[in-house]
């Protein structure tokens, strides 16, 4: 875990602050340290001076950052800010540049999360099924059910806007709440999706939403000398029934065995093509000793459609947007009070752990992704000693033609930076609790 947030972190930082970087460069602004990480006090690990700028890592894992001649930061440095301006200093440049300068990291986030999306479909997912291949209808879940979908729905629009990717209902903009457009036996109906109805999913699952054909269980392993082997289940049968009646969500399983626990059931499943009822006896504790996995079935008539660069880079601009979206939406329901921050925010070790303890290359890029827009979402807030809170001093500048003083801009400084500094507090506290009470 620890590994995986420190590479997916630094890869995050080091073209964060490469953004500035190069922006400053171009505009022939000097740039006196590049550093992965913060050598607070003095102490760093690693550095090397190349040019005019010198280059490192710090001893403290809480970012990094790029310090430009002339810019009032979170180094502070007053002595050099009482020299008179010089030309290769951030503040003798036009406000526009220097505009262009403070937007430059986030810009570089937001580039590096549209290739990775893009470059996870392209690689890893390779192909989607169009949402007009879906000719028969969906198969309506547990949830699609509670809020009124039934089996063989058309879902043809999303807020009244067709769509083309199945899978663009499940995303953000379906579960924060929104419209669906049915065609249900020949004739056009609106089914409403409630606001919050993303804690639902989050709490049961995708799985128990909406599919393409029937809700299975994968099973990927088997204890030995348990109940499940003595019946002569197999890795890789896939469970599509329970005493009878079809799988219809993903917690069938276990509320079914936790009914006839010390009793038997039957399951009906499918190998080799073929489908076959296998009774097996229930544990005292409601288990049988299986592993297993909850998937959608596609039906074998539809046809996938290959990913392209083209369509690739369609649909991860569109997941990166959509990723960036949900936590605007996230924050403004924290602000309104519909959620809780302290389940809302996650610091370093909530991280860590969404990244989780395997190493798998396409989980890691998926979350770094994810974490490239919520960084480049983050730093445009409006907070001063963010990039945001530069943002919007350099645009009142550019408007006004009037620039802050020096000494506004370092108490602005030192109020985001306490500003920053709780926030961090809260979140690895928040973090630590969590962990206790678990």
């Amino acid at each position: 875990m620890a590994a995986q947030l420190i590479l997916g972190l630094s890869i995050l930082v080091v073209l964060h602050e490469l953004g500035h970087y190069l922006a400053a460069r171009a505009f022939g602004i000097r740039v006196e340290k590049f550093y992965l990480f913060f050598d607070a006090w003095g102490f760093k690990l690693f550095s090397f001076t190349k040019g005019d700028t010198e280059y490192g890592i710090g001893w403290l894992p809480l970012g990094g950052y790029v310090k430009i001649s002339g810019m009032i930061d979170e180094s502070l440095d007053k002595e050099a800010m009482a020299q008179p301006p010089q030309p290769h200093e951030f503040r003798s440049k036009p406000a526009w540049q220097r505009l262009i300068v403070m937007v430059a990291g986030v810009t570089m986030n937001v580039i590096l999360g549209i290739i990775i999306f893009s470059l996870i479909l392209l690689t890893d997912k390779k192909e989607y099924l169009p949402n007009s291949e879906v000719k028969n209808g969906i198969y309506a879940y547990k949830l699609g059910k509670d809020i009124g979908l039934q089996d063989g729905d058309k879902i043809i629009a999303i807020n009244g806007k067709t769509f083309e990717r199945f899978d663009d209902l499940l995303s953000s903009r379906v579960v924060f709440g929104s419209t669906l457009t049915v065609e249900r036996k020949g004739q056009k109906l609106e089914v409403e999706v409630p606001g919050d109805f993303y804690r639902t999913v989050a709490t049961e699952g995708r799985w128990n939403f909406i599919g393409t054909g029937e809700l299975v269980y994968e099973v990927n392993s088997i204890a030995e000398g348990e109940n499940a082997e003595k019946a002569g289940l197999k890795v890789g049968d896939k469970i599509v029934g329970i005493d009878g009646a079809r799988i219809n969500g993903n917690n069938d399983l276990p509320e079914q065995l936790s009914k006839v626990k010390n009793g038997e059931i039957k399951f009906t499943i499918q190998r080799d093509g073929s489908e076959l009822v296998i009774p097996s006896k229930v544990s005292e504790k409601g288990t049988i000793g299986i592993g297993y996995n909850t998937s959608s079935q596609i039906n074998p008539d539809y046809r996938m459609k290959a990913f392209t660069l083209t369509t690739a880079f369609k649909f991860g601009t569109a997941d990166a947007w959509e990723a960036l979206v949900s936590n605007i939406k996230g924050l403004k329901k924290i602000f309104a009070g519909e959620e809780k921050a302290t389940d809302a925010v996650q610091g370093p070790i909530g991280i860590a752990q969404i990244y989780g303890g395997t190493w798998d290359w396409s989980w890691f890029w998926r979350i770094t992704g994810l974490l490239s827009m919520v960084l480049a979402f983050m730093n445009i807030l409006p907070i001063p000693a963010l990039d945001g809170g530069h943002v919007i001093f350099l645009t009142i500048e550019a408007i006004t033609r009037r620039k802050f003083s020096d000494t506004f801009m370092e108490r602005s400084q030192m109020v985001g930076m306490v500003i920053l500094l709780s926030l961090m507090v809260f979140a690895v506290g928040n973090d630590v609790w969590k962990h206790i009470i678990n």
